[in-house]
């Protein structure tokens, strides 16, 4: 049976692909299991397994070349099987189905997480019969709202409408979350000398959540100034207990990254998103780390943060960090993540604001530590070390006086090191 092999679904973010390389020739025999390509998506670079056995027919994409996801890029027949005449439908074996329904999005990925990455919004998805395709958390807005499902655009999977293409209708009516975004302004046309430079699947992905972000999160920031001191001294005596072991070094961001993640634990409010109808209080600190690639930024996850040593939040970090720049890691270390740290204190930038990762409510930049001067218990002016922290939150989950109490347990972890270790 001939079988058009598509383009797969690799992350929850993911909207189209390219082929880097085929693994396979047009002509060379195929098993399933076999990896056919290696694909290259917004975040990572993948192996594409075979789900079937058979002769690979066509290459209907060249390496280096785009396809979006669903899309037929080869085509495979068994021995001696003429190809399918052009147009005529070809259906999917099961195991190809199969495959196909498991990387709709990865392990640990939320309706949340999918609806406000996919791509946009489909027409009415409206199955046999008439019926709407919805998500029950959508449908149970709709009835509470008044909101005529009939008309509304879905940004879900297959065009599934999902709770936010609800919650930005209003009442009765059946305006779509895209129709009522506004209207982008154009940008300066280029002119001689200038460069116009095609947007990656990454930087894509990042411009959509971001504008997401700023557009449907109530944000507020809050900042504290805290006193890196002991933290550099307690680093340093680490480091040389460590190095005489034969054990690593440690760096000021695996320190914050353990205070950021035990000051979660003793304030689990902010450890939170936003669910329509409802607010999911995680369990457990998944811990997305910020780490500039070249084409822009990833945040994978550290799961089950707040069970790990500080030697462990450290490897983790590392492995990831280099993973993720080679483009290595695997959708389920980006998905699910619950806050993010962002610190670009190593470029020298001593404080910002940084822009909620949706669907978490709660993102602490982190800028660099700088010596100024400081008054002391004395009264004395002393030369100081300080490092800016900022909480960037969602107001719907995330209340000042909570972001405040967060914000003042990581400073009692900074500032008294030595609790990270208890």
């Amino acid at each position: 049976m001939a079988i058009y092999i598509e383009m797969p679904k690799l992350s929850d973010t993911m909207t189209e692909g390219t082929v880097l390389k085929w693994r396979k020739n047009e002509g060379d025999k195929v098993e399933s299991g076999d990896v056919l390509a290696e694909i290259e998506t917004d975040k990572a670079t993948m192996e594409m397994e075979a789900f079937d056995d058979g002769i690979l027919h066509k290459q209907l994409v060249a390496a280096g070349g785009k396809a979006p996801v669903g899309s037929k890029i080869a085509l495979l027949l068994q021995k001696g099987e003429k190809p399918p005449a052009e147009g005529a439908p070809v259906p999917d074996s099961p195991k190809t189905q199969s495959a196909k329904a498991d990387t709709i999005a990865p392990a640990g990925a939320t309706e949340a997480s999918v609806s406000k990455s996919a791509p946009a919004p489909t027409s009415t998805p409206a199955a046999a019969g008439g019926r709407v395709k919805a998500s029950p958390l959508a449908k149970k807005i709709a009835k509470e709202k008044g909101v005529e499902l009939t008309g509304l655009s879905g940004t879900g999977p297959g065009g599934r409408i999902v709770a936010k293409d609800v919650e930005g209708a209003p009442a009765g009516g059946s305006t779509s979350a895209k129709s009522a975004a506004p209207t982008p302004v154009a940008a300066t046309p280029a002119g001689a000398g200038d460069q116009k430079i095609p947007l990656s699947g990454m930087r894509r992905v990042i411009a959509e959540r971001l504008l997401a972000s700023k557009t449907t999160i109530p944000h507020f920031y809050l900042n504290i100034e805290v006193d890196a001191g002991p933290l550099m001294k307690f680093r340093a005596e680490a480091n040389a207990a460590s190095e005489a072991a034969g054990g690593p070094k440690f760096t000021v961001n695996d320190f914050v990254l353990k205070a950021v993640i035990a000051a979660a634990v003793k304030v689990p409010a902010v450890n939170a998103s936003f669910a329509g109808d409802s607010i999911i209080q995680y369990g457990n600190v998944q811990l997305s780390v910020a780490i500039a690639v070249e084409e822009g930024l990833v945040t994978p996850v550290i799961r089950e943060a707040q069970k790990k040593s500080l030697r462990e939040i450290s490897e983790s970090v590392k492995d990831l960090a280099t993973r993720a720049r080679s483009k290595k890691l695997t959708p389920n270390e980006y998905a699910g993540g619950t806050i993010t740290v962002s610190n670009l204190g190593s470029y020298g930038i001593e404080s910002f604001s940084a822009i909620i990762n949706p669907p978490q409510s709660l993102i602490i930049s982190v800028g660099a530590i700088v010596k100024k001067p400081v008054v002391n218990a004395k009264d004395e002016v002393v030369v100081g070390q300080r490092m800016a922290i900022g909480l960037s939150a969602d107001h719907r989950v995330v209340d000042g006086a909570v972001g405040a109490q967060y914000l003042a347990e990581l400073r009692k972890l900074v500032e008294s090191p030595y609790l990270l270790l208890l």
